[in-house]
């Protein structure tokens, strides 16, 4: 399986929809752990690297991409 490649701001879909239900997040802070926000109700949660990458399904939009078009 190929590892997925994220970074700071992108919009990821989630495997499971937070309770608001929206699968869609943002990330916020990575390191060891990484915050990822809610795009529905702004809710924050803290989530290990590992179980983050199991339960991402992909990168939706890259923050990467959009600063390169609104150039």
């Amino acid at each position: 399986m190929e590892k997925k490649v994220y970074q700071l701001g992108d919009i990821v879909q989630m495997k499971k929809p937070h309770p608001c239900g929206t699968n869609e997040m943002e990330i916020i802070r990575m390191g060891m752990d990484i915050r990822i926000k809610c795009t529905g109700c702004k809710h924050s949660v803290l989530v290990p690297r590992a179980k983050f990458e199991s339960k991402l399904k992909k990168v939706l939009r890259s923050a990467a991409q959009s600063e390169e078009g609104s150039n």
